[in-house]
């Protein structure tokens, strides 16, 4: 039985009761060739680039210095999958159940409408797929990213996986509307794999409709690349492109359903593998092939791992224990709520996936949840630590029938020090965005006290320590709050708030060599100014509706930069109090 995290932040302090905080088969990719091109009629259509001559078995640009001008020379493979991971031996995409494979075989399906292009991120692009900006205006391009045409070397893959959706063991699940595309490895010798969402049908789609639309996809294109802006390990998106497709979608599950825009991203990460990727393999008792995957997660993924090791697969539940930890605290750190953490939207690799009805926390509210069809609160930002235990413990389990009794005993020992590690990376990150140096024994008190008192002021959370960092020691000793720092002015009505600016001020004297200008410094580096808020993304998504995509374009360049003061973005209130039109704004659920 895993074990709840109790904090040391759940504590007394001058008699003060502190509520709960924050702690908050081997198939041949020459037949499996054989067996696609067929079926390309009538679905995506192959893109017959150039094959560069690269020695590379993966996609690869072959100009090592220079950005491809054109995708003539650039390239996919989905060999290192498909030499090890088996396919589904059925070829037809319908609906159906599916066993003993990783993958089934699945074309993109065209949108039928004329087909915009939206947005592109230039540093995914450049940095990653070695594709100079211009190349995202060519036919080319919008044919490969909108999934009408596939490049040469590319064999369209639907991963099978399973997962646990709200505690409950969903059986399969799987990439009901996404295609992987295959692997391309860059002049920096990265591997990334390019998948495209809301592309069609696949035999993992259940009763949807393959499609994304417009809404859902502004809103992942612009929290992937913020996310990634913050420092936190996250997929990409490279794209996003709408059509007029009609998509049906009801956005609250409260039987209203809306005609909206079909859209699709590219979306690109090291590996989609999940939680739920091991665990439908142990539920099936498809043990053989549970660990062919593991192995090739282990080689692929992660170095620290010897594959040869015997105790391989403890090392790696040991590596995502402490990953999984790392991942939440820097999602609390910055007030991020993914709002749907099934095992099935947890990476293997312990980065962000699958954004969905994701929230940043305006005012500070431990028990904040941004999915409205989360009735009990199970997501809820102050519980995100402990669904982590939760999904770690199913991960276990899947694993306990390849591991012998010793092995399992180590394991559930690793599972046991996950509260230490999220505390201890928790405990880290608040000092640093307070401007802490050192180590004093009140530092968890001190912290313990401001998110009390933010929580009964209900004080905005990015702006408060955004605001913290901004503010001069002399001010804050005088209480003398600038009034343009409107966070702070509304802490600072509680009567209990000079009593944490004495603490702070005093436990800012023992930073050794250390002044003022520095800690202000310091601190604004750590603490972001700008997050993608949910009426942030509302007002860019109903003027994108219009085809007016200049606010999702503001945006993106605004969160490239959140730890920057932007002119523009102080014009658009990216940085004040929620407007009044959007109080009682609720994040959609169905995407």
């Amino acid at each position: 039985m895993t074990q709840r995290i109790r904090f040391p932040f759940c504590c007394l302090i001058r008699g003060l009761a502190f509520p709960r905080l924050l702690l908050f088969g081997v198939t041949c990719p020459s037949v499996v060739c054989c067996l696609l091109l067929p079926d390309l009629e009538g679905s995506a259509h192959l893109l017959l680039l150039s094959r560069n001559k690269s020695k590379h078995e993966l996609g690869y640009c072959e100009t090592e210095a220079k950005l491809a001008l054109s995708l003539d020379f650039w390239t996919l493979s989905s060999e290192n999958l498909l030499a090890v991971l088996p396919v589904d031996p059925v070829k037809e995409n319908y609906v159906r159940k599916v066993k003993n494979c990783i993958f089934s075989i699945a074309v993109p399906t065209p949108l039928k409408s004329r087909v915009r292009l939206v947005a592109v991120s230039k540093e995914v692009l450049e940095d990653i797929l070695d594709l100079d900006l211009s190349v995202s205006e060519t036919d080319d391009f919008i044919q490969l990213v909108s999934g009408e045409k596939i490049v040469s070397g590319s064999i369209p893959l639907a991963h099978r996986y399973g997962g646990h959706q709200f505690g409950i063991w969903a059986g399969q699940l799987g990439d009901g509307r996404a295609h992987l595309l295959g692997t391309y490895m860059n002049r920096q010798g990265e591997k990334w794999e390019l998948q495209l969402k809301g592309s069609g049908k696949t035999p993992y789609s259940r009763n949807g409709d393959g499609r994304a639309v417009l809404r859902s996809s502004v809103r992942e294109f612009l929290c992937s690349e913020a996310m990634h802006s913050l420092r936190i390990p996250t997929s990409r998106v490279a794209s996003l492109v709408v059509s007029d497709d009609e998509v049906w979608r009801d956005q609250f599950y409260n039987g209203n359903i809306v005609k909206e825009r079909g859209a699709v991203v590219l979306r690109v990460a090291k590996s989609w593998f999940r939680l739920g990727s091991l665990e439908i393999l142990a539920h099936y008792g498809e043990l053989d092939l549970l660990r062919t995957l593991l192995d090739f997660i282990i080689r692929e993924h992660f170095p620290s791992v010897e594959v040869a090791e015997p105790n391989r697969y403890v090392d790696f539940f040991s590596v995502v224990v402490s990953e999984t930890a790392q991942l939440i605290a820097l999602w609390m750190s910055v007030g991020f709520a993914h709002g749907v953490c099934n095992t099935d939207n947890f990476s293997l690799l312990s980065i962000t996936i699958d954004y969905g009805p994701f929230g940043f926390m305006e005012a500070y509210n431990p028990d904040f949840v941004p999915n409205t069809s989360d009735d009990e609160g199970r997501y809820k930002i102050g519980n995100q630590a402990n669904i982590g235990i939760f999904n770690l413990n199913k991960l276990l389990q899947a694993l306990n029938p390849i591991l012998d009794p010793r092995q399992r005993q180590l394991a559930a020992q690793i599972l046991e020090g996950y509260p230490v590690l999220y505390y201890t990376r928790f405990r880290e990150l608040f000092k640093a965005k307070l401007g802490l140096l050192g180590e004093t024994k009140g530092d968890d008190d001190l912290i313990a006290f401001l998110l009390h008192l933010m929580e009964k002021t209900a004080a905005d959370f990015t702006m408060t320590f955004r605001q913290l960092s901004e503010i001069t020691q002399s001010q804050l000793q005088e209480l003398n709050i600038p009034q343009q720092f409107w966070a702070l002015n509304m802490i600072s009505k509680h009567k209990l708030f000079p009593a944490w600016v004495s603490q702070y001020l005093l436990r800012l004297k023992s930073n050794m060599n250390d002044s003022d200008s520095e800690r202000r410094k310091r601190m604004t580096t750590v603490n972001p100014r700008y997050v993608l808020r949910n009426w942030m993304a509302e007002s860019a998504v109903r003027k994108a509706e219009r085809n007016d995509f200049s606010e999702v374009h503001l945006l993106q360049h605004v969160l490239r930069h959140p730890f920057q003061k932007h002119s523009a973005a102080e014009k658009a209130g990216y940085s004040s109090p929620t407007p009044s039109w959007a109080k009682d704004l609720k994040v959609s659920c169905s995407s």
